[in-house]
């Protein structure tokens, strides 16, 4: 075979790879297959360690919440990410650090993104893939999503494999919130992803100062009481799913919950809010026996009264 027919059957092979991962067919083998560019890593890998709320199985990871991450660590000299985008109206945003280097920023518009146009030096090397932002306007609940991230592997050289990750920190933490907590509008008042930044939010660099395992629940416009944007329900109703249908993964057990929920609720009467709030925080100690939750005041003040009597009244010390 001539040098042109092995670079046309080389992409051909690329083309039916990503055909196949898109479909979504069953006929196809992540964990094993090779393509003439590189060998295939399904998103069930062992070695793939996923930080925040995902809906995971061998096909795809799926996740709604800005601020989730993937790490990973591998041999060979690229790395591609490969995403789902059927159905996606708004791309998200995501950042991929290699090698502790700086965060590189792409949006999610194409189902195949090369994170290494420059070939990496070295055997061995690290991939962590943080959400910038989901967009929180389009339906991110119901699915069929139109606002998700939807991982559905990495192309590695051919040859190359993933590696063990070290032993993950001990301390969990988890937060929920609202569009403060998701970090809209962080970067600027541009709407959408591109304004909006979970890794530069409270919650996220809170985890990070703590060297914490994180997961990261903030639904722009979202309460105790308010639905959120995307088609969210309110805070209570969306807790312990990561979209409808999807339950969370019980598994994580936080030693600490922290709550900025409030300001959504500005609205509603205190007569309203305060026993809503009272059984906000019971189903989380329920759920939570152990963890110390920690209940903000919202940055605004909003309901600052009904959430210390609420507090106050629960006579709870780790609360």
């Amino acid at each position: 075979m001539g040098q042109s027919s092995r670079r046309e059957t080389s992409s051909l092979a690329l083309v039916l790879f990503t055909t196949l991962v898109v479909a979504g067919t069953g006929s196809f083998n992540m964990e094993t297959d090779t393509i003439a560019e590189g060998i295939v890593i399904s998103p069930g890998d062992p070695n793939l360690r996923y930080i925040g709320h995902w809906d995971k199985s061998e096909e795809r990871a799926i996740t709604v919440n800005s601020g989730c991450r993937v790490l990973c660590r591998f041999t060979g000299s690229s790395v591609k990410g490969v995403f789902g985008t059927k159905g996606i109206t708004s791309p998200a945003q995501i950042y991929a650090i290699l090698d502790g280097a700086l965060p590189a920023s792409y949006k999610i518009d194409s189902e195949v993104i090369d994170f290494t146009p420059r070939l990496l030096s070295g055997d061995q090397h690290s991939l962590e893939i943080d959400v910038k932002d989901v967009d929180e306007k389009p339906n991110r609940w119901k699915p069929p999503l139109e606002a998700a991230v939807i991982f559905k592997g990495l192309i590695l050289d051919v040859g190359a494999k993933t590696l063990s990750l070290p032993a993950p920190p001990k301390l969990k933490m988890e937060f929920y919130g609202d569009s403060i907590t998701q970090g809209i509008l962080l970067l600027s008042k541009t709407p959408g992803p591109d304004g909006s930044d979970a890794t530069q939010d409270y919650a996220f660099l809170t985890a990070r100062a703590f060297d914490a395992l994180h997961n990261q629940v903030g639904f722009g416009r979202q309460g105790v009481l308010r639905e959120g944007f995307g088609e969210v329900p309110p805070a209570p109703q969306s807790f312990g799913w990561n979209y409808q249908g999807s339950r969370a993964d019980r598994s994580f057990v936080p030693d600490v919950v922290v709550v900025n929920h409030g300001t959504n609720d500005l609205i509603y009467s205190s007569e309203k809010f305060l026993p809503a709030y009272h059984d906000y925080i019971k189903l989380m100690r329920q759920a939570y026996p152990r963890a110390f939750i920690f209940c903000l005041r919202p940055f605004g003040g909003y309901h600052e009264a009904e959430i210390k009597s609420v507090v106050e009244s629960l006579a709870d010390t780790k609360i």
